[in-house]
């Protein structure tokens, strides 16, 4: 999801076309608030988190660069986090580029990612590595962030007087992670974590990035769904995380899906459906909600369990994670990690 979208203007094209093309629309699904149990919003969600049938939309590379050299993520932790949140993200990004993974795995899921190229048919990157971090703990930038304040951020990490984060323009991603206790504009109403490149005008640096929050006490029903449920929608039961942290577990998937569209649309004029780059449709949008075969609508498909009863859908180097699937354009349909794949 790209910032400074209009998430109604997404809605409405995709949803004519599927009401025009598709009689049974496989829907991506995420409860909203002003969403109504057996409304039908819950079938033709009015937010960018629904982007129609995927058949029906035409992903298309628009010559901009992707990330082909070594990928480096860079996280800011604004606010205050606990040691064993940020080892269970650290884990996940590590995950992306490990070869002994047990399968299905993280990194069978960025194969995916991997098979995109640019203009000269150079394939994104194997090599998704953690970078620096930079640690915000007294909110800097106080406890309300804006879509625009949110460069100030990056702007006061790259720049600090005390060990700055690098600027690596070409490969660099910037990993803005929110605690619970911040709200971010449009934060459990309209997103749950965005990217897109900061203005040299505010930064400095053109730099791709991404924030993400932490909704455990926000929004868990929606943005850490399924691992917590909203109360507005009876009958559904929450599934045990992973790792033991809601708020964190229902993170994971996000952040694979923005670094998964970073890598494919870091400048927003690669790879992405619709013909105006204000309103990208891009690999994780297309596949909103499906964590397994079969999934669509409100069904997320058919996911794992462990022995303790928790849910996951792909293994990390010692972990186990929920990762949301991503778009295979070249194959027609949404997929993940190979023994998982359609």
């Amino acid at each position: 999801m790209a910032l400074g979208i209009s998430h109604a203007s997404v809605l409405f094209t995709a949803t004519v076309l599927t009401l025009l093309l598709a009689p049974t629309p496989i829907n991506c699904w995420r409860p909203w608030p002003h969403l109504k149990p057996n409304s039908s919003d819950l079938l033709y969600d009015s937010s960018k988190k629904y982007e129609g049938s995927s058949e029906f939309v035409h992903l298309r590379y628009h010559m901009g660069p992707v990330l082909t050299g070594n990928i480096t993520v860079h996280i800011i932790w604004y606010g205050r986090w606990e040691k064993p949140q940020k080892k269970i993200i650290r884990e996940f990004i590590n995950s992306i580029s490990a070869v002994n993974a047990r399968p299905p795995s993280v990194s069978g899921w960025w194969r995916t990612v991997q098979l995109y190229t640019d203009q000269t048919g150079a394939n994104i990157s194997h090599t998704v590595q953690l970078g620096q971090e930079k640690n915000d703990r007294f909110y800097s930038h106080g406890k309300s962030l804006t879509r625009l304040s949110i460069q100030s951020v990056i702007k006061s990490a790259v720049t600090a007087k005390s060990k700055p984060l690098p600027t690596n323009p070409r490969n660099g991603l910037y990993l803005l992670l929110t605690s619970a206790d911040v709200y971010v504009q449009d934060f459990c109403g309209q997103v749950c974590g965005f990217h897109y490149f900061t203005f040299p005008s505010i930064v400095g640096y053109t730099l791709p990035y991404a924030w993400v929050g932490n909704s455990a006490k926000l929004c868990p029903g929606v943005c850490a769904y399924p691992f917590s449920v909203p109360k507005y929608i009876p009958g559904l039961k929450a599934l045990k995380s992973p790792n033991s942290d809601v708020g964190v577990d229902g993170m994971i998937s996000v952040i694979a899906h923005e670094i998964a569209e970073l890598a494919t649309n870091p400048l927003v004029n690669a790879w992405y459906a619709g013909q105006d780059p204000s309103y990208p449709v891009e690999i994780a949008d297309l596949c909103e909600g499906i964590y397994g075969t079969g999934g669509g609508g409100s069904y997320t498909g058919q996911m794992l369990m462990d022995h303790d009863g928790s849910t996951f859908n792909m293994h990390g180097i010692r972990r186990k994670y929920l990762v949301q699937w991503v778009w295979n354009h070249f194959k027609n349909y949404c997929s993940g990690p190979n023994a998982l794949d359609q």
